[in-house]
């Protein structure tokens, strides 16, 4: 759980609240989590900072532990609380650095809540920084958040490690506080973020040299070395085991290279001609000993230093600008020319552009037009007049997909300046997304405000285009993550806040206390409750008009009658908030056959995408797949790793057949002993043979009755795994062991394993034996004696337990094939051993308890208190010492076993922004031309935008089609009719079956009996297919073939028999 909820302390400061933002008034260091850790806090002190482990988990995968403690130590300074500037503060406290100070001289205005979502309509006339900071501060109680209402002076900022000023001052301040910052001793990073209406900057300046530690924060590259010639430069060939992804130029180190062991020093060494399994090393190694086998070459991270020039300089000579479409490479200069202009126009007028105000319009581009003739080498041959006009007229509008996409920029650089990890935005990103303002002219008095919470949005896209928005009906796929962002943003875009909208949002879900570090709307109190729920009533806390349902059902085969066809019919857009493709594929289907937009997004750590799939236009998201992830063969998983996953999969593998899969099976004989038994001989197989194996040693030969027995067996299971087993392997495979071909077997990528020689004094060991007893015991219902805690009473009890010498056998067959897909082998007597199984097994159980059942134990990551992470851990560790693998930490373990997506809200935030935009768009029914698929990555910083791909076409005759397209037939019709139907197109359909069932095949004589029955009879009949009553249509898959006997892909066939 998080620490409790605090309030924000205030202090009186003449008419002014000043929540103090000096460090020496920022209290203790919060502690938070187990693990201790030494950092240097942001004012220089060494500060005692515990992870939370549990509750950082995802954001941990993205950053590591490091990163995170520069976090914990860093002092933050937000300036301006509009939209924007709440994104930001929000997204750096999820994130849990040490404070953040708000700092706004502003009132609330009604205009604010169109991004706002921490301010209502009773916060108006009130501080933006003290209406907001309550809510801030429930997000992250660990982070200390002040307020200061006060002007901005010099002196403010030297207490923090970063300033972002958002909307919040002009340019002349900026440049004047942007230098003290520049010239400050640590250097201060300073970021300058501004959204005007679809336009929006970032400038970023962390000092004179700033150092990136990690540029992209990917894992270094690794490679097998499987040659290495002695010349002058030498030639590194590696196993073909995976492509080698190394760059010209990169440093690499090698290890655990036998022969040429002057390599092993631990010296980086540049390489160059990088191709997928060979690179040249400019190194003389002629004089080095001979290669002889094994090695590992691993790249090597170089820190970048990085030379920020000042604001003042930067505006003069902005350099390159970071590029999000390639489609507008002519667009940033002219958005620096605006954004230059707009704030002469402010300074000249004291106020921003009027929205409907043709006058404040051409003053504002005759500005533009002075300063671009007097840029000398930065003047812009031609201005953009059109561009302009409609960056003066939304001028004073800060729209919330705008505030929450560049809220997660700037949070992710405030990131980058706290710890070095990542390579900053350097040092002008521009971006605009004016295709999302209505295809048809806007009238003056389509401008004019409502006076209500919209009149933001009105100002850029018109009344009837706010009243869409409020009409919607929406269904939001998901309430995690990216489904609170959504929500948050649909609830500040107006959608469906009108008697005739709204939004309907699902997920089968529960609270974890691991969501809380993204998934803002929830609370440490909200843990165990339904997602959707807790979500919807935060977002109508949001905008109180909002009108929204909440369901707890997953989108699936399932649940079509809860989500049928009524149900999607009556939808304007489907937004997908999911985090599996295979959920993913089931809505873009059902999106696809009611013909229903659907907007896609998805994140990975630093990462992410969109992709628009919108009827007919563009192709769906099923269309393109990422290949799978390459599986490593069952026979290295189990006999012959070579890496730390390769331990991993292994160990949670086993951990799954221990404690869940066997007491699992043996539940299942026990619920029916006499039909368990029937079918296990009638199957007669190895597989059949292994289950029952399993079953008689959890119910007979190996079960546990008291805690003791528990010990036991962990002590033998160690034994077993870890040395009895590595004897045998090295028994039936000598280290000189050679292959038919004459090859040594233990050639890379294989490792030559060694036996592990149990002792109590290692704590790893102890550690894997305390685990595997507490888990085995309560698989058995067996409680746990306090002394199990105590590492050296349980050493003390292990040590008397005495194991039989292990000897290795002839003749025993291990799986070498990479091919191989099973690790059973079948004998010809495992019919004979299944009946002797069964009699020990029918002798064993009439000693069991009656009604006794076994615990299954279904394996969950993010509990560090119930040693399930400990046995896996350990069971990995210990398998990697066996094969001298590097090992991991716990953490580690659990990103890899527990398949931990890392996921930061930065990104998040980004993503949904996006997609909002691209909501803009639906509403607006732009051409596709004007939507956009995006690509990011907030640790390059990269940004790809693109026009998404049409759908693929396919042609017969005069006719064509998409996946979009079904062809509907009315009618009861007879299956001899159906056929005529498609005959008339110079179709012949050879076949024809509904769901999984063959209604019609031509081949089949028998089939020509249903010539002439009912299609929808044959239907229920042989597919089982259930029509509901208000159903008037079923569908059919058609195979076709043209007068050639070419077969034709013809769409999903819809009979409308009602």
């Amino acid at each position: 759980m998080l620490p409790k909820k605090r309030a924000v302390g205030e202090e009186e400061t003449g008419n002014s609240v000043l929540k103090k933002a000096r460090p020496e008034d920022r209290g203790p260091t919060v502690v938070v989590g187990k693990d201790h850790d030494v950092v240097m806090a942001g004012d220089g002190c060494t500060s005692d900072v515990n992870i939370d482990e549990d509750l950082h988990s995802r954001q941990l995968a993205v950053y590591g532990r490091e990163t995170m403690r520069l976090l914990f130590g860093a002092n933050v300074l937000v300036s301006g609380l509009q939209g924007l500037g709440v994104e930001v503060a929000k997204n750096i406290i999820l994130a849990g650095v040490k404070s953040v100070t708000l700092h706004d001289t502003e009132a609330v205005e009604l205009w604010d809540l169109s991004a706002q979502f921490y301010a209502s309509e009773s916060d108006v006339g009130k501080n933006r920084a003290l209406a907001c900071a309550d809510k801030l501060q429930e997000l992250n109680t660990s982070v200390v958040v002040s307020t200061c209402t006060s002007d901005m002076t010099e002196d403010l900022l030297s207490g923090f490690q970063a300033v972002v000023f958002t909307n919040a001052t002009t340019l002349k301040q900026a440049i004047k506080f942007n230098e003290y910052c520049h010239n400050h001793k640590p250097p201060i990073a300073f970021i300058k973020a501004d959204i005007h209406g679809l336009f929006g900057s970032v400038f970023c300046d962390f000092g004179p040299e700033f150092t990136v530690f990690d540029v992209d924060g990917e894992e270094p590259h690794t490679g097998i070395v499987a040659s290495i010639s002695n010349g002058n430069p030498a030639v590194i060939s590696c196993v073909d085991d995976e492509r080698l992804e190394f760059q010209d130029e990169d440093l690499v180190v090698f290890s655990e290279v036998r022969g040429m062991t002057e390599l092993n020093d631990g010296k980086p060494r540049k390489i160059r001609n990088c191709r997928a399994f060979t690179f040249i090393l400019e190194e003389d190694t002629s004089g080095f000993g001979a290669y002889e086998k094994g090695g590992i070459v691993t790249q090597v991270k170089q820190p970048k230093v990085l030379n920020f020039k000042p604001l003042k300089e930067a505006m003069s000579n902005p350099g390159e600008f970071l590029l999000s479409d390639f489609s507008k490479i002519d667009r940033p200069p002219l958005l620096h020319l605006a954004f230059l202009a707009l704030d002469s126009f402010q300074e000249e007028l004291g106020r921003l552009p009027a929205p409907s105000s043709s006058k404040d319009t051409n003053k504002f581009i005759e500005i533009a037009d002075a300063i671009n003739q007097k840029a000398g080498d930065q003047r812009l041959e031609n201005l953009d007049f059109v561009i302009l006009k409609h960056f003066a007229t939304g001028a004073r509008a800060v729209l919330n997909p705008m505030a929450a996409m560049f809220g997660g920029i700037v949070g992710q650089e405030i990131v980058k300046a706290c710890s070095g990890k990542f390579h900053p935005l350097f040092q002008f990103f521009y971006f605009d997304s004016i295709e999302c303002l209505p295809p048809y002219a806007l009238q003056p008095e389509d401008y004019i405000a409502l006076n209500n919470r919209y009149d933001a949005q009105i100002t850029v896209f018109g009344r009837k285009f706010q009243q869409k928005l409020e009409d919607m009906k929406v269904f939001v796929v998901g309430a995690g993550a990216l489904g609170c962002e959504f929500l948050k943003n649909l609830a500040l875009m107006g959608v469906a806040c009108s008697g005739k909208g709204k939004i309907t949002v699902t997920d089968d879900d529960v609270i974890e206390k691991s969501n809380l570090s993204r998934q803002f709307l929830f609370r440490d109190w909200n843990i165990g409750q339904a997602k959707s729920t807790v979500a919807a009533s935060a977002a109508v806390a949001i905008n109180p008009n909002l009108r929204i349902e909440a369901l707890e059902n997953r989108v699936s085969p399932e649940t079509e009658k809860v989500f049928d066809d009524a149900f999607f019919g009556n939808l304007d857009v489907v937004i997908n908030a999911l985090d599996n493709v295979n959920a993913r594929l089931y809505v873009d289907s059902r999106c696809v056959y009611f013909q229903k937009p659907l907007l896609e997004s998805g994140t990975l750590g630093t990462k992410c995408n969109t992709q628009m799939v919108l009827p007919h236009l563009t192709e769906n998201y099923g269309a393109s797949r990422d290949p799978p992830e390459k599986q490593a063969p069952m026979c290295t998983v189990h006999s012959f790793p070579h890496n730390i996953n390769h331990c991993l999969t292994w160990a949670r593998s086993e951990f799954e057949g221990l404690l869940e899969k066997t007491p699992s099976e043996a539940n299942t004989f026990l619920s029916k002993p006499e039909e368990y038994k029937a079918a296990v001989k009638s199957a007669g197989d190895a597989q059949s043979r292994i289950l029952l194996e399993r079953v008689v040693e959890c119910l007979v030969t190996e079960r546990c009755i008291t805690f003791e027995d528990c010990l036991i067996w962990a002590r033998k299971r160690f034994e077993d795994y870890f040395a009895n087993r590595v004897k045998q392997l090295t028994f039936t495979f000598p280290e000189d062991a050679t292959t038919s071909t004459g090859a040594l077997f233990w050639s890379a990528p294989k490792r030559f394993p060694r036996p592990l020689e149990f002792t109590s004094s290692d704590p790893t060991y102890i550690s894997f034996i305390t685990a595997a007893s507490i888990l085995r015991a309560q698989s058995y219902g067996i409680s746990v004696p306090d002394w199990a805690f105590n590492s050296r009473k349980l050493a003390e009890v292990t040590d008397k337990i005495k194991l039989p010498e292990f000897q290795p056998k002839q003749g025993v067959k291990i799986v070498t094939d990479e091919k191989a897909t099973t690790l059973n082998t079948p004998s010809l007597d495992d019919c004979t051993v299944i009946d002797q199984l069964i009699r020990k097994l029918n002798e064993g159980v009439a000693h069991l308890p009656t009604g006794f059942r076994m615990n299954p134990i279904q394996f969950e990551k993010d509990d560090d208190t119930n040693f399930h992470m400990d046995l896996i851990a350990g069971l990995a560790n210990m398998r990697a010492r066996n094969y001298n693998i590097p090992e991991v930490d716990k953490l580690k373990a659990k990103f890899i076993a527990g398949r931990i997506i890392p996921a930061i809200a930065t990104v998040t935030a980004m993503a949904t922004g996006l997609v909002c935009l691209e909501l803009y768009k639906v509403v607006a029914g732009q051409k596709v031309e004007n939507y956009r698929n995006s690509f990011a990555n907030l640790a390059l910083p990269l940004f790809s935008m693109a026009e998404p791909v049409p759908p693929k076409k396919s042609k017969h005759e005069c006719l064509s089609w998409s996946i979009w397209d079904r062809w509907i037939i009315s009618g009861n019709l007879m299956l001899r009719e159906l056929l005529d139907w498609f005959q008339a197109k110079h179709l012949n359909a050879y076949s024809i079956s509904c769901g999984q069932s063959l209604i019609y095949n031509q081949i089949f004589p028998k089939h020509k009996e249903r010539l002439d029955r009912k299609v929808v009879d044959l239907a229920r009949d042989i597919a089982k297919l259930d029509i509901p009553p208000n159903r008037r249509h079923f569908d059919i898959v058609v195979a076709c073939e043209d007068e050639d006997e070419n077969d034709i892909d013809v769409p999903l066939v819809s009979i409308y028999f009602r």
